[in-house]
């Protein structure tokens, strides 16, 4: 898949891109309310974006909630691009840019349904399952190696 880029988004040239993904994704497909996917906090978090071919097909968003944590958010991909691990890559992408600002860990909350690509990543469940925006997730918490 040499045709896929992920990168930091230029905003907010490219946020509209990001927006029709997390719209189709969460509101159309998952039917969560426009008002709980846009929180109000896309304006303090780093966004990454996917091309495919050109295309913008996922995204995800990073939060930093201390010097010490950060918290991906809102990963999404078009439904005609998944199946590529473009989700997974995604994420290789934004935990690799939290390790290069020395944060030692990151957590997520989870859709129950994929925790099994963030175990895979190394990702560690805690707790019990809990509802968001009506959807069973799961919190899951990963410490990432100092890179230096």
């Amino acid at each position: 898949m040499s045709n896929l880029v992920i990168k930091v988004a230029e905003l907010p040239e490219e946020f509209p891109a990001i927006a029709a993904i997390r719209k189709s994704v969460f509101q159309e497909e998952q039917g969560v309310n426009a008002a709980l996917e846009f929180d109000g906090k896309d304006e303090i978090c780093e966004h990454l974006i996917a091309y495919l071919s050109e295309k913008a097909v996922g995204t995800a968003r990073i939060r930093y909630l201390d010097h010490k944590t950060a918290k991906i958010e809102r990963l999404a991909v078009f439904s005609t691009a998944r199946g590529q691990g473009i989700g997974k890559k995604i994420m290789r992408k934004a935990l690799q840019i939290i390790a290069s600002k020395n944060i030692p860990e990151v957590i997520i909350h989870a859709q129950e349904y994929v925790k099994a690509l963030y175990q895979k990543l190394d990702f560690v469940q805690e707790g019990e399952m809990f509802e968001e925006a009506g959807i069973p997730h799961v919190s899951m918490r990963k410490k990432l190696d100092n890179p230096k």
